[in-house]
């Protein structure tokens, strides 16, 4: 595990410019309060790997990721990992009811991330009923979104899973970049090996085949859907 961190700003300055906060936990919030709002905050930056929080740590924080793309994952008893999610900006991580953490967050590539501390969060929160709303509708999102993830690692071939993956991954990112059929991929093929259950050698003989049927190309960093439609179709079946 590495905690690495590259800087760390404690006057919480910028949320009025902030990229993210059209789409992020915050949208709900006006003038007044993001004001109040940016004196909890603190922005700090992971450096690539770094832990932004383990597994069984005390859970004593929420983190809003402005910048990167983070891991989700949980360490097995048997030492194996299952990754359970990936983080892009704008995404409101660490709400739980527990005292301790469930699974580990780390940083793919360098991010920087708006930290909450918890009771101050939770206090400031309890009167504003637009933000109420707004985390549970964040909540409900993860549930679904983990519902799904069940579906995905007991019920779908290789082909299906991949498939779904890439066009899962191209769905959220038009949030953030617009409609495009490329597909950048941060995280390695053996992160999403242990997302979708499968082996890296699995992962990359998939990626070969797709890309031999004409329905995928591999980019560096990344890939195309050449033909959307039939990669769509995979991740419907």
């Amino acid at each position: 595990m590495k905690t690495s961190l590259v800087a760390v700003d404690f006057h919480g300055d910028g949320c009025a410019d902030c990229a993210v906060r059209g789409f992020s936990v915050c949208a709900s919030l006006d003038q007044i309060e993001m004001r109040e709002f940016e004196q909890l905050s603190r922005r700090v930056s992971f450096e690539t790997c770094a832990t932004v929080f383990a597994q069984e740590d005390t859970s004593s924080c929420f983190y809003n990721l402005l910048d990167g793309v983070m891991r989700l994952y949980k360490l097995l008893p048997d030492g194996r990992r299952q990754i359970v999610g990936f983080v892009l900006p704008g995404d409101f991580v660490g709400m739980t009811t527990e005292q301790r953490h469930g699974f580990s967050a780390d940083a793919i590539g360098p991010i920087t991330v708006c930290q909450f501390a918890k009771v101050p969060f939770s206090r400031f929160a309890e009167d504003k009923p637009n933000l109420l709303r707004r985390m549970n509708e964040l909540a409900v999102q993860e549930l679904n979104h983990a519902r799904d993830h069940m579906v995905l690692l007991g019920r779908r071939s290789a082909e299906e899973k991949v498939a779904t993956f890439l066009v899962s991954w191209r769905d959220r990112l038009v949030e953030l970049r617009g409609p495009s059929n490329i597909v950048p991929l941060p995280m390695s093929r053996q992160d999403i090996a242990d997302y979708l259950g499968l082996t890296i050698e699995t992962v990359s003989r998939t990626f070969t085949k797709l890309e031999r049927e004409g329905i995928i190309a591999i980019l560096p960093g990344g890939v195309s859907l050449r033909d959307s439609a039939r990669a769509e179709a995979l991740a419907a079946a």
